[in-house]
Formats: C-alpha cells, sequence, structure tokens
C-alpha cells in the first residue's frame, strides 16, 4: 500500500512538472562582457537547485569531519555512563540479594569511574547526587557486615556531597539512613541527634515519625514516645486496633513510671481523653494512686468513665478487667470506718438492682452495706453473691466479709465458718 501511494505521488509530481514546466518559454540571459549567454528558465533553476543541494552537502560534510573529535568524546563519555549505570544497578541487585562485599565493591567502584570523568574535564549534571548514592550504599553495605569505621567514612563522604546544590534533596535521606543506623547500634541519643538535624518539613514524614518513635521508646521516653504514636496514628501509620495497643501500653509504662500522687496528676493531665477511658490506664493510674496515698475521691473520678462504660456495655470489659474495677473501688472507698460518697452509693445500688446477675456488683453492693453498717442487706448481698462469683479472691474476701459482720453480730460460730471457707479459698488458689 505504501509502495502504491508513492507510485501515484511521484507520476503526480512528474505530470505537474511536465504541465507547467514543458512549454515555459522564459529565458534568463547571462552577460559576461564581452559573452552573452542564454538559457531557458527551466534550466537555470534546475542548475540552481543542484548547486545549493551540493554546497549544503559540502557543508554538512565539512561539519561533521570538524565534529568527529567531539564526537569521539562524546561516544567516551556515554561508555563511561554505561559503565557507572551498570555498576550502580550491580550495586543495587548486589545489596538486595545480601551479597553485601560485592554491593560494597560495585558502589566504591561507581564513586571511582565518576572520578575518571571528572579527572578527564568532563562534567556529569548529576555527578553529586550519584556519589551521594554511590556513598550511601557502600556505608549500608558496610553497617550491613557491622563495618562501622567504613560505614562512618563512606556516610561523611556521602553527606559531603549532598551538601552540593544539585544534591540537597538527598541529604534528608542519608539523614534518616544514619539515624535507622544508630537505632540498629542500639543508640537511641544518636538517632535523635540525627533525626533533629532535619528540617521540619522532613521530620514529619512518616519514616522520621517511625524513627523517632522508636528512639524514644528505646530510650524509655514513654511521654515523647507517646506524642509520636499520636501522630502515626493521626497519619494512619498504624492500624486502628494496633494503635490503640500501642497508646495503651505507653500510658500505662508512663503511669508505672511515676512514684508520687503530683507527678501521676501531671501525667495523667498529659493523656488525651481517648487514653484516659482505656480501661486498663485508667485502673493502672488509679492503682497507682491509691498505692501512693493519694487522694480517694479524684481515684473514683477517674473510674467514672471506665464504670460507665461497663453499665453501658457489658462487654466493654473482661472477667478479670471487671474484678480489677471492682477491687479498685473497693480500696477507693477507703477503711471501714469511711464510708462512700452518696453518688456512688447510688450508683452502685442502681447498678446492682438492674444487673442482679452480676456477682461482682453484688458483692461491691454488699461491702458498701457492710461499710454503712448495714449488716443484714450487707449479709444477703454477700451470701447471693457467693453462688455466682468465679474469682477465688474475690470469694475469699466475700467469707472474710461474711465473718466481720457475724463478728459485729457476736456469731462466733458463724464468723468461725465463714474464717474456715475463707482459709479454704486461700488454700484452693
Amino acid at each position: 500500500m505504501r509502495i502504491t501511494l508513492w507510485l501515484m505521488g511521484l507520476f503526480a509530481v512528474a505530470v505537474a512538472v511536465a504541465l507547467f514546466a514543458g512549454n515555459d518559454p522564459g529565458t534568463v540571459t547571462l552577460f559576461w562582457p564581452p559573452h552573452r549567454v542564454d538559457v531557458s528558465l527551466n534550466l537555470f533553476l534546475l542548475v540552481i537547485a543542484v548547486v545549493f543541494v551540493t554546497l549544503h552537502l559540502a557543508l554538512r560534510t565539512l561539519s561533521a569531519f570538524f565534529g568527529i573529535p567531539q564526537q569521539a568524546r562524546r561516544w567516551r563519555l556515554q561508555q563511561r555512563e554505561r559503565a557507572i549505570q551498570s555498576a550502580l544497578l550491580d550495586a543495587l541487585s548486589h545489596l538486595i540479594g545480601g551479597r553485601f562485599i560485592r554491593a560494597r565493591k560495585a558502589a566504591e567502584l561507581v564513586v571511582s569511574l565518576e572520578e575518571s570523568v571528572a579527572a578527564s574535564g568532563e562534567a556529569l549534571g548529576y555527578a553529586d547526587r550519584l556519589r551521594t548514592l554511590a556513598h550511601v550504599l557502600a556505608a549500608e553495605s558496610a553497617h550491613a557486615l557491622q563495618d562501622r569505621a567504613l560505614r562512618e567514612k563512606h556516610l561523611r563522604q556521602a553527606l559531603d556531597h549532598a551538601m552540593a546544590r544539585d544534591a540537597q534533596d538527598m541529604r534528608d535521606g542519608v539523614q534518616l539512613r544514619a539515624a535507622r543506623w544508630a537505632l540498629d547500634d542500639r543508640d537511641a541519643a544518636k538517632s535523635m541527634e540525627w533525626l533533629d538535624l532535619m528540617p521540619q518539613g522532613a521530620a514529619r514524614r512518616t519514616i522520621a515519625l517511625r524513627l523517632r518513635f522508636k528512639a524514644a521508646r528505646m530510650a524509655g521516653k514513654a511521654l515523647q514516645a507517646l506524642e509520636m504514636a499520636r501522630l502515626l496514628i493521626k497519619h494512619r501509620a498504624f492500624s486502628e486496633s494496633a494503635g490503640r495497643s500501642i497508646q495503651r501500653g505507653l500510658a500505662i509504662e508512663m503511669v508505672k513510671n511515676v512514684h508520687d500522687p503530683v507527678q501521676l496528676q501531671r501525667v495523667w493531665d498529659s493523656l488525651e481523653y481517648a487514653e484516659r477511658e482505656m480501661p486498663d490506664v485508667a485502673m493502672q493510674a488509679v492503682q497507682g494512686l491509691l498505692e501512693q496515698q493519694g487522694d480517694a475521691a479524684v481515684s473514683r473520678a477517674w473510674l467514672q468513665p471506665v464504670w460507665t462504660a461497663m453499665l453501658e456495655n457489658p462487654e466493654a470489659l473482661n472477667a478479670s478487667q471487671k474484678v480489677r474495677l471492682v477491687r479498685l473501688l473497693e480500696a477507693g472507698f477507703g477503711g471501714p470506718s469511711q464510708a462512700p460518697d452518696a453518688q456512688w452509693l447510688a450508683r452502685i445500688e442502681a447498678a446492682q438492682m438492674a444487673n442482679p446477675r452480676d456477682a461482682a456488683l453484688q458483692y461491691l453492693a454488699g461491702i458498701v452495706c457492710m461499710r454503712l453498717k448495714l449488716w443484714g442487706k450487707a449479709q444477703q448481698l454477700l451470701k447471693q453473691s457467693l453462688a455466682l462469683l468465679q474469682d477465688p479472691t474475690l470469694k475469699r474476701d466475700a467469707w472474710r466479709a461474711l465473718a466481720e459482720i457475724a463478728e459485729q453480730r457476736q456469731d462466733s460460730v458463724a464468723a468461725n465458718e465463714a474464717y474456715r471457707q475463707a482459709l479454704k479459698e486461700s488454700i484452693g488458689q
């Protein structure tokens, strides 16, 4: 089809030339005293065209001849660039494949080839970025081989080349690699130093936040680690369940590391509302506050969201968490001579009446009634709870409470029997 179209085009050109040039009466006269030359217009135009084409080809030939040295230099540069690219690919493939010595040698070959190009008087437009990347690959290989001296040498060279104008965008990457290497060396402080050197925008990238989070955890800085975890959750770097688990663990660690009610209050205030509502966090904080002789009213206020969540959704707490909540509320009510406040008394009574089959709530209501010296009601609730209680410690304490009630009533037989049952539960544990 193509040949047919070309032939048709040639025939069309031939017909046009025959029509417009075959009967052209034009003449061109050239005067060169004492001579005169008359030629047809068609011949003159043909000669002009031939002369133009000849001169054009001659100039092209001369240009190509004088451009041979430049083409030779360009060819040599292309060969060197291909060698550099091949060595760079070798370094990357060997590094991925775990051949770290070969990867380091290939990266060093890239540097030497680029230096030879520069020594020849040529300049690659991406020379500094190339050297930076090659030194990073060599440092990564040395790090995998645990050769810290060689790693630091290549790291310094990578940073030096990353200072160039066309390689500044790679400096953040070099610093991130250095921070990760410091973490691998279990040097959290050094990792933090590298991360602190980064610009503010780069320091808020997800990978930088992850490294700072790991460094803070390694250094035992729970508050800083929690702040990083919050940012990572906002960036969706963690799943919702994993994020909550991390927040819970760090918050509990923060609470455990304080040994003063004032510090504990400061830590509690630093937590977000969602973190305070976590049952394990709230109960750990209350346990610490009570162990440090803190304000019992404050402990009950910290437990109120957990209590409300348990009443709204019985599945919000598992069995062990419910037992722990009851224990902490019991401890927060004070000694036998100190009765619970009216609000909590109403809450517990309403919860027990709404859930008459909940043994833990019956036990707690019985303890509250005993603190209020309502011996009959307390005895009734505690006895009812014994048939349903599964936790042996709550059973033991329920028998002890019944023994105390019997002693208050001067019923020594019932008191001895209750103590015997309490001892039996203790031995059974």
